[in-house]
């Protein structure tokens, strides 16, 4: 159910991630969503979130893993972000960016999760990219995350993962240059 959920995320957002598409989707018998989830939608879809995070960090640190320079994990990141997008047939994208536009006041309680995530993410993208300055490295990482978030939308409209690359051309040159 949790894997369906996050499926359902990706694809379709909050709204599209109902407690009868996530029954369909898993196979899994109505009853099992609320035996195991009593708190409803709310309650599968915030643990879905929480399971999704540190399989992106692994993903994002795999990307990066081996690359010599700041512009080369970059690069070699967004690389993988298209690469993942396309294997998706640009119907998936992160279900963090598209919980977060389904935001409304009766899914609030899923906003620490968002904000943990994002966060999480920061941290992972910084841990990878060394400018010199804590505060610097963090600013920047949470630019890449803004860019990698944005591309998403982006390589869904257009069904390319050219955002992905065009972002990290960008931001590899910028990296480069705070590095001089």
């Amino acid at each position: 159910m949790i894997a369906a959920t996050i499926d359902l995320l990706r694809g379709f957002g909050l709204s599209g991630a109902g407690i009868n598409d996530i029954v369909r989707e898993s196979a899994a018998p109505k009853g099992s969503v609320y035996h195991f989830f009593p708190g409803g939608k709310l309650q599968i879809a915030d643990e879905a979130l929480r399971s999704y995070v540190p399989q992106v960090e692994a993903f994002m640190a795999q990307a990066m893993v081996g690359q010599r320079s700041n512009p080369a994990r970059v690069k070699a990141l967004f690389e993988a972000f298209a690469k993942r997008v396309e294997g998706a047939a640009f119907r998936r994208s992160c279900p963090i960016g598209t919980v977060c536009l389904d935001l409304a006041d009766d899914v609030e309680p899923l906003r620490d999760t968002l904000v943990h995530a994002l966060q999480s993410w920061t941290r992972v993208l910084a841990s990878h990219i060394d400018l010199g300055d804590a505060r610097r490295t963090r600013s920047f990482a949470g630019f890449v995350l803004t860019a990698i978030e944005g591309a998403y939308v982006r390589a869904r409209a257009e069904r390319s993962g050219a955002p992905f690359r065009e972002a990290g051309r960008w931001l590899a040159d910028c990296v480069a240059g705070g590095e001089r």
